[in-house]
């Protein structure tokens, strides 16, 4: 690695040098160390493993300033972009990564949330244990690092013990498309109370094709007997840059499902670590990406069971076509003493163009007796004989691919209980595949 910091971590330190102090001594020590730890370790490269099929070359070489908070609190946004089927209750919308008072609403019982900005002028003090914590210092940890050290807004969410939200509450990243190559860095802190029930979406949209680049991380908390519902619905524009990392922590018989749909942006990311701290504690996932162009979609899973008689079963699907390239790692670690554990991972993908590529990497580490487990992966093509058949009953190329493959999807969707917004992600998900037989 060169001496000489590449434009991406110039541009990044130039931004570090404009943000005034907070005045809380904890969170501007922290957010020190984390911009030192990412100028010394710059982004990740081949060689590490973590970001071995996603390569950074390129984004290295480009520059992004930080978002200008004022042009996005003035930036006009169609409410209709971000709506969705199903979707109606609170709402928090960021516009390039600054909290928009005048588009949110969240008024329901026993929901406390307030814009991270706001919670750290009142009452910073319990937010030092998250907002402190300190990554590896590694590249492979890089852009968490960005993220502590130049978010500026964000989100804290409190769901109260025993509240059962009958609406989801929808959380909404907007790249407004009127500033290019410019970056916005969000962090959201979620706590569901014990035996509280919830269902959150979470939505990226773009209002143009402006290049962005977007960090967010997240930390959920369910508490003891807590449910909880995560919809991800991915839908930025193909000049989009998005790299996130979720942790989701799980105190006893805590349930929490995530279903995720990743669709947009050329260059994209998600880090979803769950972690199984409770006994009966259960973790389930669903997720697809569909890839076209060149776009470059990477899903890093790992699902930890730190306790006993705890279950997961992740599912998830990958779609490539054109010069499109996807990477699935989905890893399963039992601890030691974690006995009773039934866990399982699959992860199926299709290929629509002979120049599409797919990686899949699945893991599974127990160090426990008494353990269920399994995982499998594969990558193929849609079924000649399956297409043969719908074609000789009339139905043209494109549709009958798109039948297909929408089939081959389902099992993804299938298990969320809102209906209005599942069926809307199967039309999504329709509306972003191959138009052409071209791909053949």
């Amino acid at each position: 690695m060169s001496n000489a910091p590449s434009p991406f971590v110039r541009a990044a330190l130039d931004a570090a040098a404009t943000l005034p102090s907070t005045g809380i001594a904890w969170l501007d020590a922290a957010r020190a160390e984390n911009l030192d730890a990412f100028a010394v370790t710059g982004l990740p490269e081949g060689r590490d493993e973590a970001w071995k099929y996603t390569p950074l070359r390129a984004l290295s070489q480009r520059g992004f300033a930080l978002a200008d908070r004022a042009a996005a609190v003035a930036a006009i946004v169609d409410p209709a972009l971000y709506a969705l089927p199903g979707v109606d209750g609170g709402r928090v919308v960021f516009v390039d990564g600054a909290f928009r008072a005048d588009l949110s609403s969240l008024d329901a019982d026993g929901v406390e949330w307030t814009p991270l900005s706001g919670a750290l002028s009142t009452h910073p003090e319990p937010l030092r244990f998250a907002l402190a914590n300190r990554y590896r210092r590694a590249a492979a940890d890089a852009f968490a690092h960005l993220n502590a050290a130049l978010s500026t807004d964000g989100l804290v969410l409190r769901i109260s013990e025993g509240v059962a939200l009958a609406k989801p509450l929808h959380i909404v990243h907007v790249s407004s498309g009127v500033q290019g190559d410019s970056a916005w860095h969000v962090r959201v802190l979620v706590e569901i109370g014990k035996y509280a029930s919830a269902e959150i979406v979470e939505h990226f949209v773009s209002a143009g094709a402006a290049a962005q680049l977007g960090t967010l991380v997240s930390d959920v908390v369910a508490g003891e007997g807590a449910r909880l519902g995560l919809v991800v619905v991915q839908d930025a524009s193909v000049a989009t840059t998005l790299v996130r990392r979720s942790h989701v922590r799980l105190d006893e018989r805590a349930e929490v499902t995530l279903h995720a749909l990743e669709l947009g942006g050329a260059l994209v990311r998600h880090e979803v670590s769950a972690e199984l701290v409770g006994d009966g504690a259960r973790f389930d996932s669903r997720g697809v990406f569909a890839l076209s162009g060149r776009q470059h979609a990477d899903t890093q899973l790992e699902i930890r069971h730190n306790a006993r008689n705890t279950a997961s079963d992740a599912l998830w699907r990958g779609i490539a076509d054109g010069r499109s390239r996807g990477v699935f790692r989905g890893a399963i670690v039992v601890s030691e003493g974690a006995d009773g554990t039934d866990a399982s991972l699959s992860n199926k993908n299709l290929l629509l163009s002979g120049q599409a590529e797919i990686d899949t990497k699945p893991e599974l580490e127990i160090y426990a007796d008494e353990v269920k487990a399994a995982h499998g992966a594969t990558i193929g093509q849609l079924d000649e004989r399956s297409l043969f058949y719908l074609r000789s009953r009339g139905i043209p190329l494109v549709q009958a691919r798109s039948l297909l493959t929408l089939a081959f999807c389902r099992a993804v969707f299938e298990s969320l209980p809102n209906e209005a917004l599942r069926e809307h992600l199967g039309e999504l998900l329709v509306a972003h595949l191959p138009t052409s037989p071209a791909a053949e």
